[in-house]
């Protein structure tokens, strides 16, 4: 069976991972804690766990017989690189406008 890849915004598309997410942010949860706080089966949850660990948002360690998923930074980081992108983006933009605003108001 392949494991489909899917780049960081299609990862944070999914409500469901979202909250996942949020929920993790605030402490770590064994992968039955987390699917307790949603309306789908084990498998599904299971499925989400897999894809959000491929992004590097998760990370799974093993204590015992239990599976403990916790929020690692990696995945954000590729989120805050493309922000922080346009960002700057929009700001030289700005800048410039502002530049030829005061210009020809001059």
């Amino acid at each position: 069976m392949t494991t489909q890849t899917l780049d960081v915004f299609q990862v944070i598309a999914d409500p469901s991972r979202r909250q996942m997410m949020q929920l993790l942010s605030k402490k770590n949860m064994t992968i039955n804690a987390l699917a307790e706080n949603f309306d789908m089966s084990r498998p599904a949850v299971s499925k989400h766990i897999k894809i959000m660990y491929n992004a590097g948002f998760i990370s799974i360690t093993d204590i015992g017989r239990e599976r403990y998923c916790t929020l690692k930074q990696d995945g954000f980081n590729e989120l805050q690189d493309f922000i922080n992108y346009f960002d700057k983006f929009w700001t030289t933009k700005l800048k410039k406008l502002e530049t030829l605003l005061n210009n020809k108001l001059k």
